[in-house]
């Protein structure tokens, strides 16, 4: 025990008076003078002792009395195990309040938000209350980037809720550091951590460069039990949905909690009718898949949602989704001299596409930049302006299916190929050209006679009947007038192993390259079986897979616009929340950032469907979920940050709190313990203590 004013002491002194008191007073006798001196001996003998316990009684009240009223005077205290101290006089103390999703997981009965809450609040009360302390959260807000008062700090602990954003902790540091540097008059401050130190979300904590000067303080506030069950991911299994077909959907759960789940509910939803439910047995610490048969009536944006039970994290709980039904698939069909019926005629009797063709002489080649596929027919030579459109349409992501002319320019055909990543593009050397010109007869050579397709390429996924897969099919015959590479994946081969339909990976997009003419003098590929479903399924995958869902979390999202014109403002809504997010076009994408990168994060309120509209009319429909990573309570616990954090004298880490004894354990380890109040409190009591002798004794 020390005292803050040990000179004090010598008033310890004044313990003589009461002292000299008890024997210059006390022993004074008087004289009683009494006829019966048998009687009053009596009365002397039993009065003579009483009387001494009385003194002595008095005289120990006395001297206690003015012992503690001294001590209190000199302010004893038993010192702090911190031998830093807390500089509240001229340094700021600042103070993290992580209110993300996961702390909405319950420590008791309590979330461990209000936990931590109320912590803070306690924390305020021990320290001193001066105009330095700062509150600060994973919204960023602009009001928490200024110092306050205790009161005012503890009118916004009231306000504070959970919030769909996440903050690595060197971030929140970054952001503290620059506030103590703009209002800390000294190099010394106070920095605490209230958070349940999420292991996905918190980053890599012992790479935070922490400052030397400032003493820091972590206080985990963590569940006894971190279990959650989340879904991690769902997708189609066909590339986009069919109105009044059966459509099939995947999804993945995951269990982080270590019990099993057993039969667990899961409902599928689709604008807010339940289509379909299943069950899901979840072992600890693992994942499972369900998948789901649901059927669309109309065409167009569907939405989607994923619904289960599952306590107490419930934010989860539901997944949102958007499928685009029947999607309209854009073909722009360039060809020369007179037109064959066949492509047309494939994609023409589908309401799912959409087909143009023109003569290439006459062509609007500003139309391929808002096609989904391009069918380049039978041309004899690419000039460098569809070369140009053609190449930057397919590095966007964009289509094109070949089929050369029979008199083919090999070397404009090769250059752009080449440019796509497609080499060793030449005339073919299997037949010449002039041999098959004009006839109906084709060579039944191993180069002329293509083999079975390969069942096992998900390209022919669901193409085919089972008794086709069994290898009954008869194969068409095919002169080629050009050969590549073996690049890319040979979709359809001739029976000597030679591609004659590839399919190429350049950039974002794809090239479908042939070896024959659409010409029956060449090939009798587009009367055959095959012709139909190949081309439906080129069409199919030449559609942009339209992404189900998105997360707060990301950055920026790119999507697919018709609208070119570069002056137009699209705005993101979602019942009365309104905005216009910074936006730009590439191209035919619109590309724009989500509220959290360039603003407040609280803008974005909650998961669920939100309009993309322009001009008032809604282009598309997209889905936002909360960032998975929240859903994966494992954390860090307080045993694993006192080992990152080991040999950093100014780093203090709290076991994790309950409710209650944070504020005493901080205030032992870093202010000590005054006593100078029970000092006072004995004094009066012994003065009391006095009283009560005299007066009733």
């Amino acid at each position: 025990m020390n005292f803050l004013y040990p000179s004090f002491l010598f008033g310890l002194l004044a313990v003589a008076i009461p002292i000299a008191i008890h024997l210059f007073n006390f022993r004074r006798t008087r004289k009683v003078y009494f006829t019966n001196v048998a009687f009053l001996k009596n009365v002397d003998t039993s009065t003579s002792s009483f009387r001494r316990l009385k003194h002595v009684l008095i005289l120990a009240a006395r001297t206690l009395f003015v012992i503690f009223l001294v001590l209190a005077f000199a302010q004893p205290y038993i010192p702090s195990q911190n031998n830093r101290a807390i500089n509240t006089s001229s340094g700021v103390t600042s103070l993290y309040l992580d209110n993300s999703l996961s702390m909405q997981n319950e420590s008791g009965k309590n979330r461990n938000l209000d936990v931590a809450t109320e912590q803070i609040d306690q924390i305020l009360n021990v320290l001193p209350n001066t105009p330095s302390f700062q509150l600060l959260t994973n919204d960023f807000e602009s009001r928490d980037q200024f110092v306050a008062g205790r009161d005012k700090l503890k009118d916004r602990l009231t306000e504070i809720n959970l919030s769909n954003t996440s903050r690595s902790l060197e971030a929140v540091q970054r952001r503290q550091l620059s506030l103590l540097e703009k209002y800390s008059s000294s190099p010394q401050n106070q920095v605490f951590w209230f958070s349940d130190f999420q292991k996905s979300t918190a980053g890599e904590l012992g790479k935070i460069a922490l400052d030397s000067l400032n003493q820091y303080f972590l206080v985990p506030v963590q569940a006894e039990e971190s279990g959650n069950i989340f879904i991690d991911s769902l997708w189609l299994a066909t590339p986009f949905v069919k109105e009044m077909e059966t459509n099939e959907l995947n999804v993945r759960l995951v269990n982080t909690g270590s019990e099993e789940i057993e039969n667990l509910p899961v409902k599928l939803f689709i604008d807010n009718k339940q289509v379909s439910s299943s069950t899901i047995t979840l072992e600890g610490n693992a994942a499972g898949q369900l998948v789901f048969n649901f059927t669309v009536q109309e065409k167009g944006f569907q939405r989607g949602r994923i619904s289960f039970e599952d306590y107490p994290v419930t934010f989860d709980n539901e997944y949102y989704f958007v499928i685009n039904a029947a999607p309209v698939i854009n073909i722009l069909h360039l060809y020369a001299g007179q037109p064959a019926p066949y492509v047309p005629g494939v994609f023409g009797n589908e309401s799912v596409f959409s087909i143009k063709s023109y003569n290439i002489a006459n062509a609007d080649l500003a139309q391929i930049k808002t096609s989904d596929l391009v069918v380049i027919e039978n041309l004899p030579a690419l000039d460098a302006t569809l070369r140009n459109q053609v190449e930057s349409f397919v590095k966007d992501g964009g289509s094109v299916l070949i089929f050369p002319g029979a008199q083919a320019d090999i070397s404009s055909y090769s250059q752009m190929l080449g440019n796509l990543g497609i080499r060793g593009v030449q005339r073919s050397s299997y037949l010449p050209v002039t041999a098959v010109a004009n006839t109906n007869t084709y060579d039944t050579s191993p180069a002329n006679v293509l083999a079975p397709p390969d069942m096992r390429n998900p390209f022919f996924e669901s193409i085919f009947e089972n008794s086709v897969q069994k290898g009954t099919i008869n194969m068409p015959f095919a002169n080629p007038v050009i050969e590549w590479s073996n690049g890319g994946t040979a979709l359809l081969k001739f029976r000597n192993n030679q591609p004659f339909l590839s399919q190429f990976t350049a950039l974002k997009g794809k090239v479908y390259l042939a070896a024959s003419p659409v010409d029956m003098a060449y090939s009798n590929f587009p009367k055959h079986a095959l012709f139909v479903p190949v081309l439906y399924k080129v069409a199919s995958l030449s559609k942009s897979q339209e992404r189900l869902s998105y997360s707060f979390q990301e950055p920026s999202i790119a999507i697919k616009v018709n609208n070119t014109g570069t002056d137009q403002v699209y705005k993101l809504k979602k019942d009365k929340f309104e905005i216009i997010p910074p936006q730009r076009k590439v191209s035919n994408q619109l590309i724009f950032e989500l509220p959290q990168v360039s603003q407040a994060a609280s803008e974005m309120p909650e998961s669920g469907y939100y309009e993309l509209a322009l001009n008032d009319t809604t282009e598309y429909i997209l889905a936002f979920n909360y960032d998975k990573r929240e859903s994966q309570m494992d954390s860090y616990n307080a045993d694993e940050l006192k080992k990152i954090f080991a040999g950093k004298k100014n780093v203090q880490v709290y076991d994790s709190v309950k409710e209650g004894n944070f504020a005493d354990d901080f205030k032992a380890r870093n202010i000590g313990r005054n006593l100078w109040k029970y000092c006072l409190i004995a004094a009066l009591f012994f003065l009391l203590t006095e009283i009560a002798l005299i007066r009733l004794l």
